[in-house]
């Protein structure tokens, strides 16, 4: 005779305290979601406030920033800063130098990170990764221990008080070369090896394979590239001096020289909302591309 196989006695358990269960794994992935939500919307609150304050002391007059309590909302609306910072300033030119100083320093950086990317990441020679350590090491020398040798070169080339002075230094980016290069780690290499098979040169497989699908980390480093440019102020403020040369940050510290005894912070303001909405309208039209760069470089070493 064959012994039966013993069955384990199942305990059965009332559907009530199945549905009990159930509700309490519900309540408490809610109440995450709701500690979660409320903590994003007091971040939030945090960082717009400046923001907001800063939008709102645009439309004031001089004396009702300084308010106690401060008001977010002006008594009497001042469009006429807006037009203010026109008149007493040549805006107009600040605006031009800073644009084209930050666009062509941008495709200078574009184009010099992703051909050292594609060296770095894609052709093998000797001692490559060891060059690539020492530059990557330059990220550490702060910007103030270059600042002095760089002014000397600039004096030596002539190019002081120049808008090349603020556009060549600024065209190589050991950051940018990094990003490049990790996210170029990531593209199989079989595309590579079948330009090679098809008779590509290096070149072309840079142009023509390899460029096309680093779209989203060129977004991202152009669009920091392009940020850091247009808010670059130490740098202008040591090789610049003319009024006209003088970019969009300059400008805006023009304002603090242009009265004896005050600022005039509200027409500061509103000089300053208008200099960042180029900055917004680019981050917006690129945010797609610079989110995906961000989750996709550096996910191979």
């Amino acid at each position: 005779m064959k012994a039966e196989a013993v069955q384990p006695e199942r305990i059965a358990v009332p559907a009530g305290t199945r549905s009990m269960a159930g509700l309490g794994r519900r309540t408490q992935t809610l109440l995450v979601d709701v500690v979660v939500w409320i903590g994003l919307l007091v971040g939030s609150i945090i960082f717009i406030l400046p923001f907001f304050w800063m939008v709102s002391s645009s439309f004031k007059e001089f004396g009702g920033l300084f308010n106690f309590p401060p008001t977010f909302i002006p008594s009497t609306w001042q469009w006429t800063n807006y037009l203010e910072i026109w008149r007493r300033l040549p805006f107009h030119l600040f605006f031009r130098n800073s644009f084209f100083v930050s666009s062509l320093e941008t495709a200078g950086v574009l184009f010099t990170s992703s051909l050292a990317g594609y060296a770095f990441a894609r052709l093998r020679f000797r001692h490559r990764d060891t060059i690539f350590l020492i530059y990557l090491s330059t990220m550490m020398v702060p910007f103030a221990v270059r600042m002095i040798p760089l002014f000397v070169l600039m004096r030596t080339f002539q190019w002081v008080d120049q808008l090349q002075a603020l556009i060549i230094p600024g065209m190589f980016s050991a950051w940018g070369t990094f990003l490049m290069r990790q996210f170029m780690l990531t593209i199989p290499r079989e595309l590579e090896d079948a330009g090679l098979i098809d008779g590509a040169s290096f070149f072309q497989i840079y142009y023509r394979i390899i460029l096309p699908l680093t779209g989203p980390a060129l977004a991202t480093l152009g669009i920091f590239t392009f940020m850091d440019s247009w808010n670059a102020f130490l740098w202008p403020l040591i090789i610049i001096s003319s009024l006209e040369k003088k970019t969009i940050s300059l400008g805006m510290a023009a304002f603090r020289g242009m009265t004896a005894m005050r600022t005039p912070w509200h027409l500061v303001m509103a000089a300053s909302v208008v200099s960042i909405l180029p900055i917004m309208v680019l981050f917006l039209v690129g945010q797609k591309y610079y989110v995906r760069g961000i989750v996709t470089t550096g996910l191979k070493g």
